[in-house]
């Protein structure tokens, strides 16, 4: 990241910019070069990224539930406020015009609740009718069991959305009949289907298996599973954090999440075995018949997002720009002893 260094050269970007950083500092918005946490930092700090982003300190993992709204670039992840270790786990929220110069705003969910008092785990942002953008996460509840929850912003007219209320609907899907409710969460962005109901996707283990779920919705409250998942595999253990979304097979330009235009594939991707692996495949809408051209680990195939130290993504639409864009996790390579020492651990690759 490059923080407070705005690199414009065209004048009326330098009065947008200034006039954008004002207005947030004026509303007690702090960037990560004022963050009073970050100077809590040993001084020594060679490893920390000019780029890449991450929080002023302590321990971040999944980025969760980015999206474009209203000219504003919301990033949400996976958070410690306390440390630079796993645990106490929130949805740390940030801001941004060019996904380098990055502003920290209030955490936007916290454990707290029965549904998620142990931990509001990774989920996705949807927006419904009417350009609302709506949060389904997972929550670890009073029995660790993993839910589905929903949150909505206070304020839609805040282009910063930076308050967040959990409905008192959630959690709006439990693991019931079977379900491991140790292996049921990050539930994907949601799509709308041409018989007008929402559909949403459920990372789940079955016998030692991978498999997406599906439920359906017509309000975004009650949801129904489905009773097959949308696709499954033999060869993997559980699949976290699943994707699943739309490219066009002649063209450029990012689809939106629930276009049915047939000129597309669809990705699924899941995160195992410590890596992001992906499938591309034809998707029925009105059936939810999801038919792979070749299946995860089948006759050779390992097509992954990355290679290397890269995992639990996520993807979102940029309607700005007509463009799909991908986050993803690096843990790094450091041990927690090294974390604890230098004060933070884990970015994002963009």
């Amino acid at each position: 990241m490059t923080y407070l260094k705005l690199e414009v050269t065209m004048e009326k970007s330098v009065v947008l910019v200034i006039g954008f950083w004002l207005l947030l500092l004026g509303n007690g918005v702090q960037s990560h070069r004022q963050d009073k946490k970050h100077q809590s930092l040993p001084r020594d700090q060679p490893y920390r990224t000019g780029y890449h982003f991450q929080p002023p300190k302590n321990w971040m993992n999944d980025p969760n539930g980015p999206m474009y709204y209203k000219g504003v670039y919301h990033l949400f992840y996976q958070y410690n406020p306390y440390a630079a270790v796993w645990g106490n786990i929130t949805w740390a929220h940030s801001i941004s015009y060019d996904l380098v110069n990055w502003i920290n705003l209030d955490i936007a969910l916290s454990p707290g609740d029965p549904f998620d008092i142990n931990g509001c785990w990774s989920g996705s942002t949807t927006f419904l009718s009417g350009e609302k953008p709506v949060i389904l996460y997972t929550g670890s509840d009073t029995m660790n069991r993993q839910v589905q929850n929903l949150a909505e912003p206070k304020n839609l007219s805040d282009p910063l959305l930076r308050e967040w209320v959990k409905s008192s609907h959630n959690p709006l899907m439990s693991p019931v009949d079977g379900i491991d409710p140790k292996n049921f969460r990050d539930p994907t962005t949601a799509w709308q289907g041409p018989d007008g109901l929402w559909r949403v996707l459920v990372g789940n283990e079955m016998d030692g298996h991978g498999r997406a779920l599906l439920y359906r919705s017509q309000d975004f409250i009650t949801w129904s599973q489905s009773k097959e998942p949308i696709h499954s595999s033999t060869r993997t253990g559980m699949w976290e954090c699943p994707d699943f979304y739309p490219v066009s097979i002649d063209g450029k330009n990012g689809v939106e999440t629930s276009s049915l235009d047939k000129f597309t594939k669809q990705v699924l991707k899941a995160s195992f075995d410590n890596s992001d692996h992906y499938v591309l495949g034809n998707y029925t809408a009105v059936t939810d018949n999801f038919l792979v051209d070749t299946d995860f680990l089948d006759n050779g195939s390992d097509l992954r997002y990355d290679y290397g130290n890269f995992y639990a993504s996520k993807t979102f639409f940029d309607s700005g720009k007509k463009r799909r864009i991908l986050w993803g996790w690096i843990l790094e390579s450091d041990n927690t002893t090294d974390d604890v020492k230098k004060g933070w651990s884990g970015l994002q690759v963009i």
